[in-house]
């Protein structure tokens, strides 16, 4: 029933989607690390310190598939991938950064 539910609301509004894409756990912090120049697997893992391997790899696989980060393959000894936002994904990431300066100032939780 839920994936119903689910497919209701995408249907309804795009930014249901969205929503829906943003609340998985991770996935917004690994966009905010990229953005602020972790851009290997490495680097992710260890500014985000409790993520597993398993979901860091499936939040960049994600993040991927929908065009918000582009990954590149640099040459040398050891080939090694690195994370790069989009355009897509720094207007994205622009925008959550305007929910979180309203979630601070105008929301108490």
């Amino acid at each position: 029933m839920n994936y119903h539910n689910q497919a209701f609301l995408e249907d309804k509004c795009a930014l249901n989607e969205l929503i829906y894409l943003l609340s998985k756990r991770w996935l917004t912090e690994v966009l905010f690390g990229i953005e602020e120049g972790n851009n290997r697997f490495t680097g992710l893992k260890e500014s985000l310190e409790y993520i597993s391997d398993h979901i860091l790899a499936n939040r960049l696989k994600i993040l991927e598939e929908h065009d918000l980060i582009s990954k590149n393959y640099t040459s040398g000894n050891t080939p090694r991938a690195e994370y790069a936002l989009t355009k897509k994904g720094e207007e994205l990431s622009k925008l959550l950064d305007g929910l979180c300066s309203f979630a601070e100032t105008k929301l108490s939780f």
